[in-house]
């Protein structure tokens, strides 16, 4: 199924008309439309917002084969995350750590729950070391001379 398609049939199973889509993402019905006729595509950060709107994960939007609608979700969530809270750089590491962490998964032994479940862990773990590292070793403060 092809990107227009599933962003059509993600629409109309939550109930939302292009209009409302439109609002809820930030862009106008005639852009929905246009999407959903393929006519263009969106830019990445469009293209997020519609995937966290309709519930469904970029890679299920932007992969004509995948049927899974959760597929990356956690890992996606995980790249934003990071990148709210430290900027592009943590976004660059995060999708480093996934990268790395793939390989764990090549045998295929794990099932999608407990695979989910590592990246919910990794996931805080992350973000919780982070904020310990910033605490820890951020900005000190500046004592002003007398």
């Amino acid at each position: 199924m092809k990107f227009g398609e599933k962003l059509r049939i993600a629409r109309i199973a939550l109930n939302l008309s292009q209009i409302e889509l439109g609002q809820k993402v930030g862009i106008t019905e005639r852009t929905i439309y246009k999407y959903e006729q393929e006519i263009t595509s969106p830019k990445p950060d469009v293209l997020k917002k519609l995937a966290e709107t309709l519930n469904v994960s970029v890679a299920y939007l932007l992969d004509d084969a995948e049927t899974d609608k959760q597929k990356n979700t956690w890992q996606e969530l995980f790249i934003t995350n990071a990148r709210n809270a430290y900027g592009s750089k943590g976004a660059r590491e995060a999708t480093a750590i996934l990268s790395r962490t793939a390989a764990l998964f090549a045998g295929g032994e794990l099932n999608e729950d407990s695979k989910e479940l590592f990246y919910q862990s990794l996931t805080e773990v992350y973000l919780e070391s982070k904020a310990e590292a910033k605490s820890k070793f951020g900005a000190r403060r500046r004592i002003s001379p007398k």
